[in-house]
């Protein structure tokens, strides 16, 4: 596709080549990289293969990469040694090269800041002296677990242990960090009524079940310069329960979100499994644009971006499917959100934001799971 000032390759060219800044930093596109768990990292340590990983896509053209999750230094916070850590020497040391690279290939990146909570699967805990823990000892379908219900101490030591992450994250050369707040996990177990049962300051209404996450976020907004970006990631609906919900009114979702941002998130991460599916009746805003709305702060959408083939064809000039680009880029173009995550699309295509900067559409195809052979 020739890539003219009339053509829709010159459109998405344009809307998404824009720069824009969380707090101090400037990101130079609005294309970020979701984060994705890949287990690559024995004993928790990134390698040179991940640090390839993350600056190769960098290479060609995405803005901001999130890392996948890493384990902040808490003895529950996860359960698979193959995961990475962002604690220890030898781990920051790996995760320092990993930033190393992905500023030499022009990149920005964050480390996604995680605490699995009382989420168990299969796999050899790192710490397996040390008992699964959340707000209610419940796992996310609301049975009892065989974790433990957090005290004060449990609930100051993880706090600590996120601020003490996110002042290695700028110690070593990271861009900001981003605190995960979703998909079931601690953070979200808290602020999700369905596993927050608690009768003190932790629970009870929408703001109560807010605090832990609100005070994670002053702590780490204490512990780094003022001007290193903070960004929560949240999400309504949970790994084991995709019917899930935070907030049924865009009152309760301001309700959650006030004191987080209040306590200094300067970008949100809304996570959704289709991005452009309306999130509250009476409105086409998604979940990003409800955040932006309420808050006024930055906002990262993302869900499904490139997996579907109308994607692509909507370049044939058949209309604009919901899934589409073009559905993406009004969105973009009247500041509903202000950066895209893609995930899947970017792990089976590594060059993927460079062919959509450049217009290279007849390049992409749909994202094919059989055909995902290695996370290169």
């Amino acid at each position: 596709m020739t890539l003219t000032a009339d053509t829709p390759a010159a459109r998405a060219a344009q809307i998404l080549a824009r720069p824009v800044s969380i707090n101090g930093l400037t990101v130079p596109n609005r294309i970020a990289m979701a984060p994705m768990t890949r287990q690559f990292s024995p004993g928790g340590v990134p390698g040179a293969d991940v640090a390839s990983y993350y600056a190769r896509r960098a290479a060609a053209g995405v803005g901001l990469i999130v890392t996948e999750g890493t384990y902040v230094g808490h003895a529950s916070a996860g359960e698979s040694d193959r995961v990475p850590r962002f604690h220890g020497e030898e781990q920051l040391a790996g995760w320092a090269k990993v930033a190393e690279e992905v500023h030499a290939a022009g990149g920005k990146i964050v480390p996604q800041l995680w605490h699995i909570g009382m989420v168990r699967r299969a796999g050899r805990p790192p710490f397996p002296e040390a008992p699964a823990v959340g707000p209610s000892g419940l796992r996310v379908d609301g049975t009892e677990g065989t974790g433990e219900a957090m005290t004060q101490r449990d609930i100051d030591d993880v706090i600590r242990a996120f601020a003490e992450a996110a002042a290695a994250a700028e110690r070593i050369g990271f861009d900001g960090v981003e605190i995960h707040g979703a998909h079931g996990y601690l953070v979200d177990q808290f602020l999700w009524a369905g596993t927050n049962r608690r009768t003190d300051a932790y629970g009870g209404d929408p703001v109560a079940r807010t605090r832990f996450a609100a005070e994670i976020v002053a702590a780490v907004r204490e512990t780094v310069s003022p001007d290193f970006p903070v960004v929560f990631r949240y999400s309504q609906w949970k790994q084991e329960a995709y019917d899930a919900r935070l907030a049924e009114t865009p009152q309760e979702l301001e309700a959650i979100l006030t004191p987080l941002a209040a306590a200094g998130v300067d970008a949100f991460h809304a996570s959704t499994r289709r991005y452009w599916l309306p999130e509250f009746e009476g409105s086409d805003l998604n979940l990003a644009g409800w955040t932006k709305k309420l808050t006024g702060k930055q906002a990262i959408t993302v869900g499904s971006v490139g997996l579907d083939g109308d994607f692509i064809h909507a370049f044939t000039g058949a209309g604009a499917p919901l899934g589409s680009l073009d559905n993406l880029l009004d969105r973009l173009e009247r500041d509903e959100f202000d950066l895209v995550a893609v995930g899947r699309a970017l792990l089976q295509d590594p060059l993927w934001a460079q062919k959509v900067l450049a217009g290279r559409f007849d390049e992409l195809a749909p994202y094919d799971a059989a055909a995902l052979r290695t996370l290169s």
